[in-house]
């Protein structure tokens, strides 16, 4: 009787047992959350996981970008050398036109009077000025006449568009065109002008006639060409940039 009331007596001391061990469980985790240090180093550990992440994530895109610029310079690098080792990959249909004169009779006309060189000799200089009234001023083209005086039909000398037409009372009738290479030639002394303002013209369309003008009267029925260089304007001898030259 006694050995029973003592196992009774152990079982209900049992259950009181392991609810003081939760209690001192409890009271450890308390007294751990009760110290000053927990939550500042439990803030700096969340941190520095979450930059920790960032990093990664930041590493990640940087190798990202940096593939797709190697990429885009390996492409790059690829076309610049295909276009230098290769010439066929380079515009095939560019060709530089030449020049010609400004008129179809080439055995038949004649140069009248010639354009002004300064580094030529005096007696070429001489040759080369043109006397209106009690002036003198350097002729700064070339004229073309037929030896029977007759006039002749004139012709572009390259193809461009038309970027003057104009009637005056000096020179005469006139038109200007304007060159791709940055050419100007411009066509004086002209009987009939065919082309207007603006329009394009192909290398040896007819666009006018030769005629008279106040300026060189002694030439009588010629043409008067010249060639300048861009918007300075600057004269150049027409003779240079004919195609048999």
């Amino acid at each position: 009787m006694n050995d029973q009331k003592r196992d009774l007596q152990t079982q209900q001391e049992a259950p009181k047992s392991n609810e003081g061990a939760r209690g001192k469980q409890s009271f450890s985790w308390k007294r751990l959350l009760s110290k000053k240090w927990v939550f500042p180093a439990t803030y700096m550990a969340a941190a520095a996981i979450i930059l920790t992440l960032m990093w990664v994530y930041q590493d990640a895109g940087r190798s990202a970008i940096k593939d797709e610029l190697a990429v885009g310079l390996e492409a790059a690098e690829t076309t610049v050398t295909e276009t230098v080792t290769k010439p066929d990959a380079l515009a095939v249909n560019a060709v530089i036109e030449t020049m010609q004169r400004p008129y179809k009779e080439t055995g038949e006309l004649e140069v009248t009077l010639p354009f002004f060189d300064s580094k030529a000799s005096n007696e070429v200089r001489q040759a080369a000025m043109v006397e209106y009234g009690d002036t003198f001023t350097p002729h700064m083209g070339m004229d073309f006449s037929k030896p029977d005086n007759q006039t002749f039909e004139v012709l572009a000398a390259m193809g461009g568009k038309v970027t003057a037409v104009e009637k005056n009372p000096v020179v005469g009738n006139l038109i200007e065109i304007t060159h791709s290479n940055g050419l100007i030639t411009v066509y004086q002394s002209l009987a009939e002008m065919n082309v207007a303002k603006d329009a394009e013209v192909k290398k040896g369309d007819v666009i006018a006639k030769a005629g008279r003008n106040e300026l060189e009267k002694d030439q009588g029925v010629h043409l008067h060409f010249e060639v300048r260089q861009g918007e300075d304007g600057t004269s150049i001898n027409p003779d240079s940039f004919f195609a048999e030259h």
